[in-house]
């Protein structure tokens, strides 16, 4: 390896390992925003939610590795350009294309792993982590009795705490409405004041109670309703003690086998084998429902009198071409004529609900193969995007010729927004059917492709069409040209004598201003 490939791709590992670390702490920050609310308050470990974390890192690698590839893009290049080492290297003869090549080889390195990460780690960190979400949303809140409000954290009891002192685990007016039994608020229980700890291994509340009474309404079932007696059972105490099962917040875990076959969960070949039986289902489906359509709601047999007489009819005339449908339907009685039509429209009525509900059926097939066929095509968009964003970072940085981090990271996130807005808009409308999976998932590379080619192009020529002063110099030629014109020097001239006569204006407001309020301070200070 030349010296100045090892100058290249060192100036270009340290910014990328830096932005794919700064990236995903800021899509990681993300996520525990989204999911903030799930997670509070339920007690859970340091090591459900260091496990939680971990898999939620490596899903967000998708978003993290072409973001971080287009940054550090941006800023090698930039700052190679902004220091004149790009420059240096251009004048001793060395094209872009050979300065990007070490670079190339080793976002196509990238490129590599990324697609096995796609195929073989997604699906598995997709698995874990979508069973660990819902086992977290499924856990009940940690048991926590606010002040002043009935809390409802503990099944089958409804606790209230009037106020607890801080310095210690005493609470005060304390009031327990007992639900166990199921039968409304009949064993209600007040206390002074008592305290509520739970056991080491979170498995029981232990409730002590000081002072208090214990109220419970009792129904004497062996009489009738109406002569039914409701006895009260008043209990006196200085001190009770009982203990709540907390076994039911434990945290569980799912069973991962009920999301092994999500289409986010499965590699290349089992995304084609799942694809193939889902299409072979749905082919047999549509065949079924073809024959069924045609044998069971178009050819129909009705008696009517005690025989068939479009049956007769054909045994008279062996050829169906002789059949008249109307002379048989006008041979008929008006009582058979209004059953045949009754009987008609009745089943029309069949076939359009049949027709409705198979329609319903098929379309949610489809939609479910095309998220198979979405799943499949994304193992390959994320090794292409890191490709065409480095085509696009590169040869921006060189043209804009702006190291550091602010420039860089203004323009990499703007092009990442439109990369990713692209793609979810062409990810919508796969799922939608509007577009076909491919098309809706390449959709990004087919506008990115043309932007960094011409990118590229105009670096090698040293394009400086980024530059404001390119700009401002082809306004300042168009000006002199119109300027040569006596018609526009003339308006130009009526304008510019316009605007001098209102400054003119302006000023003589100002001093006879400033000539009024002097003559109002003199005479303040004659008085």
């Amino acid at each position: 390896m030349k010296k100045l490939d090892k100058f290249i791709l060192k100036s270009y590992i340290g910014p990328f390992v830096l932005t794919f670390f700064i990236s995903m702490f800021i899509l990681l920050m993300q996520f525990l925003w989204r999911y903030l609310d799930d997670i509070v308050g339920k007690g859970l470990g340091a090591g459900v939610i260091t496990e939680l974390l971990w898999y939620a890192s490596s899903s967000l690698v998708p978003m993290a590795l072409p973001l971080a590839v287009l940054l550090s893009s941006i800023m090698t290049f930039g700052n190679l350009a902004e220091h004149y080492e790009l420059m240096a290297i251009k004048s001793a003869g060395i094209s872009l294309v050979k300065i990007m090549r070490p670079l190339i080889i080793f976002v196509a390195g990238v490129s590599i792993c990324a697609f096995l990460f796609s195929n073989n780690v997604m699906p598995y960190t997709n698995l874990k982590m979508k069973t660990l979400i819902y086992d977290i949303k499924q856990q009940k809140p940690e048991v926590s009795i606010p002040e002043g409000v009935f809390s409802d954290a503990i099944d089958n009891y409804s606790i209230k705490v009037g106020r607890r002192n801080r310095k210690s685990p005493m609470l005060y007016d304390i009031m327990i409405y007992n639900h166990t039994a199921d039968n409304g608020n009949r064993d209600v229980t007040l206390a002074d004041s008592g305290t509520m700890i739970i056991t080491k291994d979170k498995r029981y509340m232990v409730i002590t109670l000081y002072n208090g009474t214990n109220y419970v309404e009792e129904v004497e079932k062996r009489r009738r309703w109406e002569d039914k007696e409701y006895p009260q059972r008043t209990t006196r105490f200085k001190e009770e003690r009982f203990m709540i099962d907390l076994s039911g917040m434990d945290f569980e875990r799912s069973d991962e086998s009920l999301y092994k076959g999500g289409s986010a969960m499965l590699n290349m070949s089992q995304l084609q084998y799942t694809t193939d039986s889902l299409n072979l289902n749905y082919n047999t489906a549509t065949n079924n429902y073809l024959s069924t359509l045609t044998k069971t709601n178009y050819f129909k047999k009705l008696e009517f009198g005690g025989y068939d007489s479009l049956w007769y009819q054909q045994e008279a005339s062996p050829v169906v071409g002789e059949v008249n449908i109307d002379s048989i339907f006008a041979s008929m009685t008006q009582g058979n004529m209004a059953g045949v039509i009754s009987y008609a429209v009745e089943n029309a009525r069949n076939t359009k609900n049949y027709i409705s509900q198979s329609s319903s059926e098929f379309q949610t097939k489809q939609k479910i193969i095309k998220r198979y066929d979405i799943e499949w095509h994304r193992k390959f968009t994320l090794s292409i995007a890191c490709i065409l964003l480095f085509f696009i970072g590169a040869p921006l940085g060189a043209i804009i010729r702006k190291g550091g981090i602010g420039t860089p990271i203004v323009i990499s996130v703007l092009f990442f927004v439109i990369y990713y807005v692209i793609n979810i808009s062409g990810e919508k409308a796969a799922k939608m059917g509007t577009w076909p999976a491919w098309l809706g998932m390449w959709i990004s590379a087919m506008v990115f492709t043309p932007m960094g080619a011409f990118l590229t192009y105009k670096a090698v020529k040293d394009a400086t069409f980024l530059e404001l002063s390119t700009y401002t110099d082809f306004f300042r030629k168009v000006f002199d040209k119109m300027m040569s014109k006596p018609w526009f020097a003339a308006i130009v001239r009526f304008f510019m004598s316009e605007e001098k006569k209102a400054k003119q204006r302006l000023l003589a407001e100002v001093e006879r201003y400033k000539k009024a309020h002097n003559q109002q301070i003199d005479g303040d200070a004659t008085e």
